[in-house]
């Protein structure tokens, strides 16, 4: 019986070890029907150690806070990247707009309208926001500005490098003192020094003196055994002078109170935006639409060169941020009245200014000045000027003309007068001098700076109004 019993318990405990170590199969379809996600999340949990995190296991809910920039020159000192350039320069220049607060705050107060557009675009792309204050090296934020080199606009673009930047130069409008087309090239431009050069100071060098200046410059420092970064390049006194300019102005903008300088009072939010030109108009309608007076319109519009604003050639305008939506609710009041007093007309020949004003029933004078003629000029064929409309029925100005026309002009003859060489034949003095150079120094032409600023602005375009009737029709024009 004790054999018996003993022999039952071990076939027992068989049989249990036997289903302890079974292997787990994945359950059935049936097995999970009517089991809440939570509970069965609960007993995997369970399983493995883990456990589902609930709220109160949570230290706390703060989230971290972000600061928005005060004002633009918060935002900009935030995205200041490049490199600080030590140098004498750069404390002489510090000292110079330091000794200057009223002349500092008006550049500042200037770029009032530009700065945020600037700095969307810099940090869309990547770029130090250090480069949003070169304009006030450049022109002190005039985007009308002219050197004598004719360098224009805010950003100071030769008339060649315009076109490599694809900056329209035409008889109606000067891309490089437009705002949003002017900044696109400008940045581009500094994007490639960059890529070419892999310096900030070296870039902004080309950018005042061209990267064939600097390129030969970098060559001979290399040729010479000499290190090839900015600070040991042989260079002209401005170059010399450009960047450490730039950072003069960013340590101020940096830290005013420390040198005593107030900044213009620039929020952080847009100034302008876009608005469609539907039709040609005169500068003066515009602002008048837009309820803001024609030197406000001009500084966000600068790149006209006449006193008319072509649709084919500039479908778009800068407007203050509440002044466009004024815009065009006046513009649907004011329906279909005369928006142009202006229209363009091609010279069928070669012509004096004098026989080209009377063939369109202008006064010499004004065709000059509303056409921007200097004097002892002729206007040669196929040149585009602007002359009065005669109707409001007349068209607005093709794309082919607003987009292309050109202003050709040619000097006039001169006819030689008698007795202008001395007795010995040779010609005066003087003559000899202009044709030899100044003081008779072949090399004395003076080959001016191309960031040397006049600040001038073309204003003979927007004196010059149109006759209220003109004295005869353009049938023969």
């Amino acid at each position: 019986m004790r054999k018996f019993l003993w022999f039952a318990v071990c076939l027992l405990s068989l049989l249990t070890v036997g289903c302890a170590t079974a292997p787990n199969l994945p359950p059935s379809p049936a097995s999970s029907e009517g089991v809440p996600p939570q509970a069965d999340q609960a007993s995997k949990g369970a399983s493995t150690g883990l456990q589902p995190l609930r709220r109160s296991s949570v230290k706390g809910d703060a989230v971290t806070p972000i600061e928005l920039p005060r004002d633009i020159w918060e935002r900009i000192r935030r995205g200041f990247a490049m490199p600080d350039l030590q140098s004498p320069l750069v404390l002489d220049r510090e000292q110079w707009y330091a000794q200057r607060p009223d002349y500092f705050l008006r550049m500042t107060e200037r770029s009032r309208k530009y700065l945020f557009h600037i700095v969307e675009e810099l940090e869309a792309r990547g770029m130090p926001t250090e480069l949003a204050l070169l304009p006030f090296v450049e022109s002190a934020f005039n985007p009308q500005a002219v050197s004598v080199a004719k360098a224009t606009g805010m950003w100071q673009f030769m008339p060649a490098t315009g076109r490599d930047y694809d900056l329209k130069q035409n008889a109606f409008r000067d891309d490089r003192r437009d705002i949003q087309a002017s900044t696109r090239a400008a940045l581009d431009y500094l994007q490639r020094l960059y890529a070419m050069f892999g310096d900030w100071h070296l870039a902004l060098a080309a950018y005042n003196w061209g990267e064939g200046s600097v390129g030969k410059a970098l060559a001979r420092n290399q040729k010479a055994g000499l290190a090839a970064q900015y600070t040991e390049l042989s260079m002209p006194m401005e170059t010399r002078f450009y960047v450490p300019k730039l950072q003069a102005i960013k340590n101020i903008i940096a830290q005013p109170a420390q040198f005593g300088v107030r900044l213009s009072d620039i929020p952080n939010h847009p100034y302008f935006q876009s608005v469609p030109l539907p039709r040609d108009m005169d500068v003066t309608v515009a602002a008048k639409l837009a309820e803001i007076s024609v030197e406000d319109f001009r500084s966000l519009n600068p790149s006209a060169n006449r006193p008319v604003l072509l649709a084919a050639g500039t479908p778009q305008i800068l407007l203050p941020w509440d002044n466009a939506e004024v815009f065009q609710r006046n513009y649907e009041t004011f329906g279909a009245s005369r928006l142009s007093s202006w229209t363009a007309w091609v010279a069928p020949s070669t012509m004096k200014v004098a026989e080209a004003a009377k063939r369109v029933g202008m006064n010499e004078a004004d065709f000059r000045a509303v056409n921007q003629i200097p004097p002892r000029m002729l206007v040669k064929v196929g040149s585009v000027l602007l002359v009065p409309r005669q109707g409001p029925d007349e068209q607005d100005v093709n794309p082919g003309l607003a987009e292309n026309g050109q202003l050709s002009l040619a000097a006039e003859p001169v006819a030689a007068k008698a007795g202008a060489k001395g007795k010995s034949g040779k010609g005066s003095k003087a003559s000899a001098q202009a044709k030899s150079g100044a003081g008779g120094n072949p090399g004395a032409t003076s080959h001016a700076s191309a960031s040397a600023k006049t600040g001038a602005s073309a204003k003979a375009s927007n004196q010059v109004k149109p006759p209220a009737k003109t004295q005869s029709t353009l049938a023969s024009r």
